[in-house]
């Protein structure tokens, strides 16, 4: 496979040479999993061992009180058309109400999920149950990851983590019974659509400004010791603002297009592993993993997760990679 190549040619433009010399990084960190295999089973390893975190979080003691309904999961509401603010409301007031009743059981349900997962032969039943599950939660619990009230972003956690649960819940559905085989085949659209869908979420009036992209980056707050660079990472932002719309903007919906094409799917998926990642630091603040409020790691290490499979699908080889794209 060829990834990119560095002419040396003394005619050529710097800038054409600063761009294969992009390429080319982004080629040597796809190459850099060429040994890794990402099966069905692999994913849903993976996803057993998010579920099993989820239900940790869920027993923090913070959820086991009325201000867990309060604060977390009512403002999810705000700002959002009644059909998503009305069924919120109403799961936030019973939680408050009695918490632990509610909680409790929630938490037990997501470890048993992630066990489910973990052992082969509940495998299939566990995915089968965990995708409404996923979506019931993405709903009540995460209000449509503010999908509806048109200020959602990619930074701010969209689509939200629980629907790309469902989403490689079923890419990992075992094939004729086997789960040693390659993820579906149409993970790289669902991928495309994922970041072609952060591009359109990231131009809506409510998002296209640097003010509006700066505000998603420190909304989530940040350690002690990475809150400077991110102050004065926000106000360059702030500062370029048309610049840094439009440079976001146009990453999203390259590293999407770019898995449709043999070529490029290496380089889109590392591209989307390395701005998944520094979101997931700079913009989710680490999923807010050591606040003790946080009900899951957050949409950036799932996307990481989606990324790995297909630089692993891809760089593997070449009977691996016909495998991923042909019908499996």
């Amino acid at each position: 496979m060829k990834t990119s190549r560095l002419v040396a040619d003394e005619s050529a433009p710097l800038s054409h040479l600063r761009l294969d010399t992009h390429v080319a990084s982004l080629g040597r960190l796809a190459l850099a999993v060429p040994h890794v295999r990402v099966t069905r089973r692999t994913l849903q390893v993976v996803l057993g061992l998010f579920w099993l975190l989820d239900g940790v979080l869920q027993l923090q003691p913070f959820m086991l009180r009325a201000s867990f309904g309060r604060e977390v999961l009512a403002p999810l509401g705000n700002g959002q058309p009644q059909f998503v603010a009305g069924p919120v409301h109403w799961a936030a007031n019973i939680v408050a109400a009695h918490p632990a009743a509610w909680d409790v059981p929630f938490g037990i349900i997501q470890l048993a999920l992630g066990l489910g997962l973990l052992v082969p032969r509940t495998t299939r039943l566990t995915l089968a149950v965990s995708v409404p599950w996923a979506i019931g939660v993405w709903w009540l619990g995460e209000g449509v990851s503010g999908l509806a009230g048109g200020n959602a972003s990619l930074l701010s956690g969209a689509p939200g983590s629980v629907s790309l649960y469902a989403v490689l819940a079923l890419a990992a559905w075992p094939r004729r019974g086997r789960s040693d085989v390659p993820p579906a085949r149409w993970l790289p659209r669902a991928w495309a659509a994922l970041w072609g869908g952060a591009a359109v979420l990231q131009v809506l009036p409510m998002n296209n400004t640097g003010a509006d992209v700066a505000g998603a980056v420190t909304a989530n707050g940040s350690p002690r010791w990475l809150a400077r660079f991110e102050s004065s990472f926000a106000g360059w932002i702030t500062h370029h603002g048309t610049l840094s719309v439009v440079l976001l903007v146009a990453a999203e919906a390259l590293i999407g297009l770019a898995v449709l094409y043999r070529r490029t799917v290496a380089a889109g998926a590392a591209a989307g592993l390395l701005l998944a990642l520094a979101i997931w630091v700079i913009g989710q603040n680490f999923g807010a993993l050591y606040t003790g409020q946080a009900t899951d790691p957050n949409t950036a290490p799932l996307v990481m997760l989606m990324a790995i499979a297909l630089l692993a699908g891809y760089a593997r080889p070449r009977e691996t990679a016909d495998r991923l794209w042909r019908r499996s």
